[in-house]
């Protein structure tokens, strides 16, 4: 995107955190380390939509095992960039999971709470293993203890834009993470 375009489209001001050449490298370093961990394994990638598509869609070119995939989706955000209280999980896994190797792939892990909602859902099907990928983790942000074991990279607990994330559906095309500038 032309960064000089920006305002002339209606788009907010932004810091920029984290640029394409830096988030390309660190989900290959993230695709290496998961071929490595599930050699000779079919791993079932799930991801959480609408904030992972971008992200997954370049991970998993960087993952060189075969491997299924599989959606749901989750919103705790829906007007801007206050969560609320209620996460509306939409969708369901139609493959068995027992015994499979789950990779849950997330945007961005801020409260934590979606992911474990969506952990415990995946649980009582029984799986092997149950892991978190994600791009963007935020540890000062986290509600709820959550373990993850492949992450892009920590940020606080600014309200992060691009590459898949949104605010209020908007910048998720922009390819690079930012962070908005307040009026």
């Amino acid at each position: 995107m032309d960064f000089d375009r920006i305002e002339q489209i209606g788009l907010r001001p932004f810091e920029l955190l984290l640029d394409r050449e830096k988030i390309s490298g660190r989900i290959g370093e993230l695709g290496r380390r998961i071929t490595s961990d599930y050699n000779n394994q079919t791993p079932v990638l799930i991801g959480v939509l609408k904030g992972c598509i971008v992200f997954l869609a370049d991970l998993m070119r960087h993952i060189q095992l075969p491997m299924e995939l599989e959606f749901v989706s989750a919103a705790s955000y829906r007007k801007g960039s206050t969560p609320t209280e209620e996460i509306v999980i939409g969708g369901g896994v139609p493959i068995p999971l027992e015994g499979r190797h789950v990779l849950l792939v997330e945007g961005v892990v801020d409260s934590g709470r979606t992911v474990t909602t969506i952990i415990d859902k995946v649980q009582k099907m029984k799986p092997a293993s149950v892991e978190i990928v994600t791009l963007i983790d935020k540890p000062t942000c986290h509600r709820t203890e959550v373990s993850v074991k492949y992450k892009g990279f920590s940020l606080g607990n600014d309200f992060v834009i691009g590459f898949g994330l949104d605010n209020t559906q908007k910048y998720r095309n922009l390819p690079f993470v930012g962070r908005l500038i307040e009026p």
